[in-house]
């Protein structure tokens, strides 16, 4: 196995299992945590995210990503998801852009156990993703692939404010690829992992960083990914909240640098009057 290769499991490992998965998330953040939308409660999210891509994506230059989330809550501590991408791929002045619909995905998601002061064992949750390949393939907008995800999810408080969230994920059929980033195999699979340590700074505002990683297990693959974030969101009332971030990765699978904005709406909450 090749030095870098070695080193980004390194960082898998410790992303993950430490405290026991990925792409949907606390905004901004890729890495997920264990809470689950409120039962009858409608969550919104949409944000949007700008990238250069690595050097080694040519013709690719960059990347727009403005991606549409609704779940909605469950009895028993169960969500559902549905997530659909809208992209936009710009190229070297030779080659044409490609613009539209990316990869639907269908999720459910378990909070396991809801986090407990009093108790040592973390807040813990697991969610299964599947994606349908709805986006062009020629256009690089989706994968031709259905892609099967299975993560698991720990959160360890440190006071009443900070935070740590871990995942770890396992992806046994399909790849990770959002457009041209992210981890592409045929065949094979694709191990994720994340890190994450948020503060509320207020009871508005809360920031936090990341690292997010993906490795194909594929023979000979080398789209790899490693990338960190830096971002928060700030609350403007109950049930609505704008969020932010920039990023920056290495190994082809990852951005080399972008940014983020974007919003999250729970319904009836935000409805509700605020004296």
């Amino acid at each position: 196995m090749p030095i870098r290769r070695f080193r980004l499991l390194i960082l898998l490992v410790v992303c993950a299992p430490w405290h026991a998965a990925t792409l949907h998330a606390q905004m901004p953040f890729y890495t997920d945590d264990p809470a689950v939308t409120e039962r009858r409660v409608v969550h919104f999210e949409f944000f949007n995210e700008f990238d250069a891509l690595q050097s080694s994506q040519y013709p690719n230059l960059n990347q727009n990503t403005a991606n549409f989330k609704l779940n909605y809550g469950f009895a028993h501590n169960l969500e559902g998801d549905i997530d659909l991408p809208y992209l936009s791929i710009y190229r070297s002045k030779q080659h044409e852009t490609s613009a539209g619909v990316g990869d639907l995905d269908l999720g459910l998601k378990w909070g396991i156990r809801k986090l407990d002061t009093k108790s040592y064992i973390p807040a813990l949750g697991a969610s299964l993703y599947i994606e349908f390949p709805t986006g062009n393939v020629q256009q690089e907008l989706g994968s031709g692939l259905h892609d099967y995800w299975l993560n698991s999810i720990a959160q360890e408080p440190f006071g009443d404010k900070t935070r740590l969230t871990a995942n770890f994920g396992y992806l046994f059929a399909g790849n990770t690829s959002t457009g041209v980033i992210g981890v592409s195999t045929t065949r094979g699979h694709v191990y994720t992992g994340g890190l994450s340590l948020l503060h509320d700074f207020t009871k508005d505002l809360t920031l936090g960083a990341e690292a997010y990683g993906g490795l194909g297990d594929t023979k000979g693959l080398e789209k790899d990914q490693l990338q960190f974030l830096g971002g928060g969101s700030y609350q403007l009332r109950d049930g609505f909240s704008m969020t932010f971030a920039v990023l920056g990765g290495k190994y082809e699978a990852s951005p080399h640098i972008g940014g983020q904005f974007g919003f999250a709406v729970d319904f009836p909450n935000v409805l509700k009057s605020h004296d």
